[in-house]
């Protein structure tokens, strides 16, 4: 089955691929595509992601999965959590976002954090759509670290891998990523279903 993948980040697509790997899809990335510019304006990560699929998936009829995920951190109240991605400003680079992170929690104690992520599948062919969450929790380090990995990853200490995103193989980071397990869970929804 041909699936758009709704995301013009290549890094995530990458995280997508590697785990849907098993289920014989064609993954077609956003830029071969008919591109519908989504705006990422619903009050969820489940509303933002569906939004996105369901608009990828009219527009090329044909299915269309989307994520949202962000970094939601306990002492700023969640923030930045939908806003994530311009966290800093609507053009902002993930270095801009740390650094606007760690300004955020100069001389805070608590750093506990958590990644949370929504993903939505969307059909065209009147088949109710699957949907699947994950999160795993960890905490915010007090600078950088690490060249693996995209957006808050080399400040994401994971107790899981005892390590940093940053400093963890993309094999590692699926393994307990908020993305591996929405999609580890995706699959298991999908799987005995027809998907051609």
């Amino acid at each position: 089955m041909k699936l758009v993948v709704a995301s013009n980040n290549v890094k995530k697509r990458r995280e997508i691929k590697v785990i849907l790997d098993g289920l014989g899809l064609d993954l077609v990335p956003a830029e071969d595509t008919l591109f519908v510019d989504v705006a990422e304006d619903a009050d969820s990560f489940a509303g933002n992601a569906r939004k996105k699929a369901e608009a990828f998936a009219r527009a090329n009829q044909c299915p269309a999965l989307a994520d949202d995920s962000g970094l939601c951190v306990n002492a700023l109240n969640g923030a930045p959590g939908i806003y994530s991605s311009r966290y800093a400003g609507e053009s902002a680079t993930d270095a801009d976002n740390n650094i606007k992170l760690l300004h955020e929690l100069k001389d805070i104690e608590d750093r506990g954090a958590y990644f949370a992520c929504a993903i939505y599948l969307s059909f065209v062919d009147g088949r109710a759509p699957v949907t699947a969450t994950g999160r795993v929790d960890g905490s915010i380090l007090e600078s950088p670290v690490g060249n693996s990995g995209f957006g808050y990853d080399p400040l994401f200490y994971c107790p899981e891998l005892g390590k940093a995103f940053a400093n963890a193989s993309p094999e590692e980071k699926a393994s307990v990523s908020h993305r591996g397990r929405a999609l580890r869970e995706l699959t298991h929804r999908l799987s005995g279903q027809h998907l051609g």
